[in-house]
C-alpha cells in the first residue's frame, strides 16, 4: 500500500487527448463524413483548427465554431461517438480505474469538449455529471448540431481559468492536461501545479510550461504518492541501447512505456562508466565491454542484454554478484550464420573467390582445376549446438556426408554421424567448420597440430570465435598448400568501430574474409530486436529469468491482485530461513512462492495479498546476504 497524503488536493482533468487518446470532435468527423468525397480534406482542416486552438494560436470560440461548421453532425451521431470513445480511453487511465473510484470526491473534469459525450465516458470512472464542466451543443429542429452554448464560460477564451475561479475549491489544485487552456490555469494563479500529460500527444509549448511532465497516469500518481496499479512508472526505467541495435527494439521497449536512449556506436569503458549511472537496462552487441568497473558504477542496473549470441564481452560473474541479470539471443541469428557457412563452403570448394579476384583484375581464367561440387564431400562440424545442427540438415540436403564432434553427448539429426575424437573428424573431413563457444579454454583450439591432422587440401571455415584458431598456424597451413582455402568471419582482436583493420590473412587469394557479419542480416537483427526486448520486459515487468545466461532460471505465473516480492541474495545458509521468518512475523498471506539457486546466488519470489504492513519491505531489504530487492504490482 502507498502512503496517502492528508493534504487536501483537487485533481482537475482535461478530457480530449488526456482521459482519452483522441480529440473527440476529430473522431466525430470520421463518423459524420464517412461518405463525403472530400472527407480527408475536411478532416485535415478540422485537425489543423483543433491544433491551432490547443496551442493558443487562435481563440477557442473561433476554433470551436469553425470545427462545428465542418462537422455536419446530428444528435444520433453522438451515440456512435460515445461507443467509439469508450474504446479509446487512455491506457494508463484505464489501468488505474481504482484511483478514480477511490478519490471521486476530489476529481473534476474541466474540458472545452462537450458534456453530451464526456458524461457517459467518465461515469464509468465514478465521476458524476455535476463534477464535469464542459460545453453543450445546440441543435436545430432536425437534431442537427448547429452550434454551442455561447453563455457557457468554457466556450470563451481562457474559459478554464474562469471556471476554476467560479468553483472556489479549497486546498491544492492540480491540473492535468495536454494543451494551452490547461497550462494557462497555473500561469493565471488559479492552479497550484500543472502536469503536462504526454501519453497520447506531446506539445512543445505545453511541455515547456509544465511543473511536471507525466507520460502516463502512473507517473502522476507516483509523484503525488497516490495508490496506483503499477509499482513503479515505466517511464522512470531508463534503457540504453548501444551499437546500432535494430530500431524495432527501441519501438518495442518504448511502446511498453520505458524511457529508451540509443547510441549508434560502442562506448569505451570510461564513456560507459559515465553514461550508465542512472541506467536500469543496458543493451549492447559484441563490441562494448561490460567490465567489473562498469558494473560497480552502475548503481541502478538490473539487466544487461546482448543483442547477439556471445556474452564474452560481459563480466557475467560480476553481474551475478551484483544481482544483474544477463540475457542474450542464442537462436535469433542461427539461420543467418548457417546460410553464410553454406555459401562459403560452396565458394571455397568451387574456388569462386579466386576466379572473382582474377576477373576483377582483368584476367579470364575459365578452368575446372580446383573447382569441385560439394555433393558427396565430407563436412566435419565442430560444435553441434543450434548452429551446428541446422548446418547439418542443410548440408545433408545438398548431398554432403555430415560428421560432427562435440565435447557433450549430442543426438545426431538426419543421417549425421557422431565422431568421438577431434583428431578422427579432422582426418576424414574435406571441409571443417567451427561452431564452438567462447569458453576461454578454447583458445587456439585449432592450431598447428590440428591443421597437420587435417586432410591435405581441406578447407576451414570459422564463424565462431576469433581466438579459437591460431592465425599464424592457419597462415602457414594455407601458404604451404596443406589447406586449399579458408573462410574467416571472426578474429582474435576486432576493432570497436569501423575503420582500418589488419590480419595476417590479408592478401591470401584462397581466403574469404568477412568482418564478423555471420549473424548480420536484416532478418536476424529484426528477430533479435523482437526476442531480447521480450526477455527484458518479462524480467522487469514480472520477474521472469527464463533464458538468463548467468542467473537461476524461473518461469513465473502472472500475478493478479497480489504484490510480488523479488529477493536476490547470496546463496549462503540461513538467508531463506530469515526471509520466511520476516514474512511470518508480519503475518503476510502468501499466495505463491518460487525459489531457484545456483552456486552463488538465490532468487526467491513471493506473491502476497495486497494488504500488508509496509514495514516488511524494509526488513526484507535488511536480511543479511541481500543483493537486490524490489516489489512488483
Amino acid at each position: 500500500m502507498n502512503t496517502i497524503s492528508t493534504l487536501k488536493r483537487n485533481y482537475i482533468f482535461d478530457f480530449d487527448s488526456t482521459l482519452t487518446k483522441v480529440e473527440a470532435l476529430d473522431v466525430l468527423a470520421e463518423i459524420t463524413l464517412v461518405n463525403n468525397p472530400k472527407k480527408e480534406e475536411i478532416i485535415n482542416g478540422i485537425v489543423n483548427i483543433t491544433n491551432l486552438g490547443i496551442d493558443g494560436e487562435i481563440s477557442f470560440p473561433e476554433s470551436l465554431e469553425r470545427r462545428i461548421q465542418l462537422l455536419d453532425a446530428k444528435k444520433s451521431d453522438l451515440t456512435v461517438l460515445i461507443e467509439e470513445l469508450k474504446q479509446k480511453v487512455s491506457l494508463s487511465i484505464e489501468r488505474n480505474k481504482e484511483f478514480f473510484e477511490n478519490f471521486s470526491d476530489d476529481i473534476y473534469v474541466i474540458s472545452a469538449g462537450f458534456k453530451e459525450f464526456i458524461d457517459p465516458i467518465v461515469a464509468a470512472y465514478n465521476i458524476p455529471s455535476e463534477r464535469v464542466y464542459a460545453n453543450t451543443f445546440e441543435f436545430d429542429e432536425n437534431d442537427v448540431i448547429v452550434g454551442f452554448d455561447k453563455d457557457n464560460v468554457l466556450s470563451t477564451h481562457n474559459g478554464k481559468i474562469q471556471c476554476l475561479k467560479n468553483l472556489e475549491l479549497e486546498g491544492e489544485i492540480q491540473v492535468i492536461g495536454d494543451g494551452y487552456s490547461d497550462y494557462v490555469t497555473r500561469e493565471a494563479g488559479v492552479a497550484d501545479k500543472f502536469f503536462a500529460y504526454t501519453e497520447n500527444v506531446s506539445r512543445d509549448k505545453t511541455v515547456a510550461n509544465a511543473d511536471y511532465i507525466t507520460p502516463n497516469l502512473d507517473e502522476f500518481l507516483y509523484v503525488n504518492d497516490l495508490p496506483r496499479n503499477i509499482s513503479y512508472p515505466k517511464n522512470r526505467i531508463k534503457i540504453l541501447l548501444l551499437e546500432n541495435v535494430h530500431a524495432d527494439a527501441f519501438t518495442k521497449l518504448s511502446a511498453d512505456g520505458f524511457s529508451v536512449e540509443t547510441v549508434s556506436r560502442s562506448l569505451s569503458e570510461e564513456e560507459l562508466i559515465e553514461k550508465i549511472k542512472d541506467v536500469h537496462v543496458l543493451g549492447i552487441r559484441s563490441k562494448t565491454q561490460v567490465t567489473e568497473k562498469v558494473i560497480k558504477a552502475a548503481e541502478k542496473l538490473m539487466v544487461v542484454s546482448a543483442f547477439c549470441i556471445g556474452t564474452k564481452q560481459i563480466n557475467l560473474e560480476a553481474c551475478k554478484e551484483n544481482g544483474i541479470v544477463v540475457f542474450n539471443a542464442p537462436y535469433s541469428n542461427t539461420r543467418s550464420v548457417v546460410e553464410l557457412a553454406i555459401g562459403e563452403i560452396i565458394m571455397l570448394m568451387r574456388s569462386v573467390f579466386q576466379r572473382s579476384t582474377e576477373l576483377h583484375n582483368g584476367e579470364w581464367n575459365k578452368t575446372a582445376q580446383g573447382s569441385r561440387e560439394v555433393r558427396g564431400k565430407k563436412l566435419g562440424i565442430v560444435g553441434y549446438g543450434n548452429i551446428g545442427k541446422q548446418l547439418s540438415i542443410l548440408a545433408e540436403a545438398l548431398g554432403m556426408d555430415v560428421y560432427y564432434y562435440d565435447v557433450e553427448d549430442k543426438l545426431a539429426l538426419g543421417n549425421a554421424t557422431k565422431i568421438n575424437t577431434l583428431k578422427e573428424l579432422l582426418n576424414i573431413s574435406d571441409v571443417i567448420t567451427l561452431h564452438i563457444d567462447d569458453n576461454a579454454a578454447n583458445k587456439n583450439f585449432i592450431g598447428a597440430k590440428e591443421i597437420a591432422e587435417m586432410k591435405d587440401g581441406a578447407h576451414l571455415v570459422n564463424l565462431s570465435r576469433g581466438f579459437v584458431v591460431d592465425i599464424e598456424a592457419l597462415v602457414e597451413g594455407l601458404k604451404s598448400g596443406k589447406l586449399s582455402g579458408a573462410a574467416v568471419d571472426v578474429y582474435p582482436e576486432e576493432p570497436r568501430k569501423n575503420g582500418d583493420f589488419y590480419t595476417e590473412l590479408k592478401g591470401l587469394n584462397n581466403v574469404i574474409l568477412t568482418p564478423h557479419v555471420g549473424g548480420s542480416t536484416e532478418e536476424a537483427q529484426k528477430d533479435i530486436a523482437d526476442f531480447v526486448p521480450n526477455k527484458i520486459m518479462s524480467y522487469i515487468n514480472s520477474g521472469n529469468t527464463v533464458d538468463a545466461v548467468n542467473f537461476p532460471n524461473i518461469r513465473l505465473p502472472k500475478h493478479k491482485n497480489a504484490h510480488r516480492f523479488l529477493h536476490i541474495h547470496k546463496n549462503v545458509p540461513g538467508v531463506m530461513a530469515e526471509v520466511n521468518k520476516v514474512l511470518a512475523k508480519y503475518e503476510l498471506n502468501i499466495t505463491g512462492q518460487y525459489l531457484s539457486t545456483d552456486e552463488k546466488v538465490g532468487y526467491v519470489i513471493t506473491d502476497v495479498d495486497k494488504e500488508y504492513n509496509q514495514e516488511v519491505i524494509g526488513k526484507l531489504k535488511k536480511v543479511n546476504g541481500t543483493i537486490k530487492f524490489r516489489v512488483l504490482y
